[in-house]
């Protein structure tokens, strides 16, 4: 009788916050094969350094056919492993595929601003769906490298775009002087 060996398959890590690369090499120590994705930070520090794309997450390729669960859910900084119905829930490999291949697709230069804003400066917007229009400048929000504007569109919006989209905006723009009250009508000035 054929026995058919069940493939290694990918799960989800659940970490405590910034323990990420911790509980990546005691499971490489231990000889799992894991995938921890990451970016580079370009704004937290002059130096470049990695960040984790998923915060507080990895994925680990394994079998739970032969690894027992209690040898890899006590390691320290691990939170839990993501389930299902209280079973370890894989991931499929093209999802793992498909992370690995498009999170290699990165702009060479950093997207870091030429300028340094700072909260209440008039900024325009210099590419996206929101180009050429004004914004106040509120402040950075996520580590995904985005910053938060005020954008005057049917009363305040906030809008999150990228730093390198904008630039700052040394002066107010020029009001537009009333010369008509409308229909030709000029306006007159009144003496005191």
């Amino acid at each position: 009788m054929l026995e058919t060996m069940r493939e290694s398959q990918w799960y989800t890590f659940q970490t405590k916050a910034n323990s990420e690369y911790q509980v990546e090499t005691i499971l490489q120590s231990r000889g799992f094969e894991t995938f921890l994705p990451s970016i580079t930070n370009h704004i937290s520090s002059p130096k470049q350094t990695c960040i984790p794309f998923f915060p507080c997450y990895l994925f680990v390729k394994m079998d739970f056919e032969h690894v027992a669960l209690s040898e890899v859910q006590w390691i320290p900084g691990l939170r839990n492993i993501v389930t299902f119905d209280d079973r370890p829930s894989p991931v499929p490999n093209q999802v793992i595929k498909f992370i690995q291949e498009n999170l290699g697709v990165a702009p060479t230069e950093p997207d870091v601003p030429n300028q340094i804003f700072n909260p209440g400066d008039t900024v325009r917007i210099t590419k996206g769906p929101f180009e050429g229009m004004l914004a106040i400048f509120e402040g950075p929000t996520t580590s995904a490298q985005r910053v938060q504007v005020l954008l005057n569109i049917l009363g305040a919006s906030r809008v999150q775009v990228k730093p390198s989209a904008l630039e700052k905006v040394t002066a107010p723009p020029p009001k537009r002087v009333r010369r008509t009250r409308g229909r030709g009508r000029p306006i007159q000035s009144v003496a005191s």
